[in-house]
């Protein structure tokens, strides 16, 4: 009986690798029942080839009805998975219809939509979400080209700045024939090259308290890139008093950092962290002390990925945290951060 049993395993191994048809094995099993049955029914009891096979149905019975349940049980799993299939697939369609997306973009968000994480529903609220970028130099750069790659419909960039040579060395998005074009125009159509299935509104001018208002009002979350303080210190403000996400950044020649200010919650705002502006020379722009050229990339990239992370509510956000990372050592670090009793944009809960 056991050699039989091991005999049929064997064949059933076989039949797998040599790929053979799946109808092999169970016409196998159902032919081997048959002649085990013949057998035991036929000949008498004493007979050598019955005592062989077990000496009578009982220890057959058992051994085939584990194998029908086995059997039965992988069938009814195949079944539940393709309805299960079936149902994301059809879910996804209803998703993208309502959600207006073309053909070529169901291709183009494809590594997207099969992500757990994202899916379909996630797809359809990156498209539907609208950032504004200030500042369309270093971190601006790849912040741009990812949330365009990712599908945000809809992206501002704000900045007064020209293209110049000495911006080639790390502002990506931008390259030689852009020469003397407005930042804003070139970072527009470059995106526009990249993805055509998105709005990206320009603003060829220098943030202030005159537009700041109106203008964020119009957006669900805010990029920070500037290089000075007196523009991240007026998105901080306006952020506060319109409840809005901020991601924030900033370079310093070999080092980056990054936060995220969800001013719906009770956290620390970016006065917080730095009351006061620093003394001149403390903290010198790019163009004063240079910048490692990969440097923005790297710290603009997961600045473009805390923005899509809060959109989809997925992964743990750098709020109340700010990461510092380190080019030279390749090491990444982080810091808590606390409300400052006396900061005159967030104390006692005061806008």
């Amino acid at each position: 009986m056991i050699s039989i049993i091991l005999g049929f395993v064997i064949f059933w191994v076989l039949a797998r690798k040599l790929q053979l048809p799946k109808s092999i094995v169970p016409a196998g099993a159902l032919g081997l029942s048959v002649f085990i049955l013949c057998v035991h029914l036929t000949l008498p009891s004493e007979n050598n080839l019955r005592i062989a096979l077990g000496g009578g149905l009982k220890p057959w019975a058992l051994l085939f009805g584990v194998f029908m349940i086995i059997y039965f049980y992988r069938e009814i799993l195949k079944r539940l998975r393709s309805l299960s299939k079936k149902n994301i697939k059809e879910d996804m369609v209803k998703t993208f219809s309502e959600a207006s997306f073309s053909d070529v973009e169901l291709d183009r968000y494809s590594r997207h939509i099969i992500m757990r994480e994202i899916g379909g529903s996630g797809q359809k609220k990156l498209k539907s979400t609208s950032i504004l970028v200030v500042g369309a130099g270093g971190l601006g750069s790849p912040v741009l080209q990812y949330l365009s790659a990712a599908g945000i419909g809809k992206i501002g960039v704000i900045d007064h700045d020209v293209v110049d040579h000495s911006n080639l060395q790390r502002q990506v998005i931008h390259n030689d024939a852009s020469i003397g074009l407005p930042k804003v125009f070139s970072a527009q159509r470059a995106i526009q090259e990249q993805n055509p299935h998105i709005e990206v509104k320009p603003y060829n001018r220098r943030l202030d308290r005159a537009i700041a208002h109106e203008l964020l009002a119009e957006y669900d979350i805010i990029i920070e890139g500037s290089d000075n303080f007196e523009t991240r210190y007026l998105v901080n403000e306006v952020s506060k008093s319109l409840s809005k996400v901020v991601v924030s950044g900033a370079l310093s020649q070999l080092e980056g950092q990054i936060m995220v200010f969800d001013h719906q919650l009770d956290m620390p705002c970016y006065q917080c962290v730095f009351p006061e502006k620093p003394a001149d020379g403390l903290a010198p722009t790019c163009a004063e002390a240079g910048v490692f050229s990969p440097l923005p990339g790297v710290v603009g990239t997961l600045m473009a990925a805390e923005a899509i992370k809060h959109i989809l509510n997925v992964g743990n956000e750098l709020k109340g945290v700010m990461l510092i990372y380190d080019s030279m050592q390749s090491e990444i670090r982080s810091i808590k951060l606390k409300k400052a009793d006396n900061c005159r944009i967030c104390s006692n809960g005061k806008n």
